[in-house]
């Protein structure tokens, strides 16, 4: 794993400068050429966690492709850098990508969410994209040592059907660590840690309106519809971000 593309240094993370159409070309020549790659994402949350924990920041400048999930990460680039850096919210164009791959027969395997949602989002895909091929998927409450066995049961599964694309639904750092811990071992092509992706598109988590995402208020409304789970996240990391990338702009102009 490496980052393949131009990036930019948000705060100890590479962050690759990357159209979104260059992405779902390289998933496709990765996948059609039998390579191994790793394509994940960047936040506020993400950069947080980065700063706070060695392996988690090793994992993400290791990835060949982290591209830009937040407003946060894109401000930060273009306020430190007068950088410009694309944002790509995977249920903004997974659609696109999982048509893209119906034409080359590429498969997928879905692991992630609560039980019964990557199922429910498997079908419904099925339903909406004909010739899609998801051959498997699994709920992701599995990293306790008490799911130890079920957990070898699912890697089994997984090498054995042998998808091409591995789309992990964990919540972070969670399917950050399950990919690292079991990276050698995967029978895969793409390793594509999505975050709440199946609870956006199953609707088990509402998404919030457009005009807010473009603007991005999309942590405000998140926070609006889970404020017991959230309310650290946002208001106390937000927070932390942006101390963090002020005293990084004042490090870079006392260094002129």
């Amino acid at each position: 794993m490496e980052n393949r593309f131009p990036f930019i240094n948000i705060l100890g993370v590479s962050v690759s400068a990357i159209p979104l159409g260059s992405i779902m070309d390289f998933i496709l020549e990765t996948c059609l050429k039998n390579q191994k790659a790793l394509i994940t994402y960047a936040n506020v949350h993400a950069v947080n966690l980065a700063g706070k924990i060695p392996w988690f920041k090793n994992f993400m400048n290791q990835a060949d492709i982290v591209f830009c999930d937040g407003f946060g990460v894109k401000w930060a680039a273009e306020f430190l850098y007068g950088a410009k850096l694309y944002r790509h919210t995977p249920p903004d164009w997974f659609h696109i990508l999982a048509k893209k791959c119906v034409d080359q027969g590429i498969t997928f395997y879905f692991l992630g969410a609560k039980q019964g949602i990557a199922q429910k989002v498997a079908l419904q895909l099925r339903n909406e994209i004909p010739g899609l091929k998801i051959i498997g998927f699994h709920h992701g409450y599995i990293l306790s040592e008490e799911n130890r066995k079920e957990q070898e049961y699912i890697l089994a599964e997984i090498n054995r059907l042998r998808p091409n694309i591995l789309v992990l639904g964990m919540g972070m750092p969670f399917q950050e660590q399950w990919a690292m811990e079991n990276w050698d071992q995967l029978k895969v092509n793409i390793v594509f840690p999505a975050g709440a992706l199946f609870d956006y598109l199953s609707g088990e988590i509402y998404r919030v309106p457009k005009w807010m995402t473009d603007h991005g208020l999309e942590w405000l409304g998140r926070l609006i519809i889970e404020p017991g789970r959230l309310w650290k996240r946002y208001l106390f990391g937000n927070l932390v971000f942006v101390i963090r990338v002020l005293q990084t702009k004042l490090t870079l102009r006392f260094k002129k």
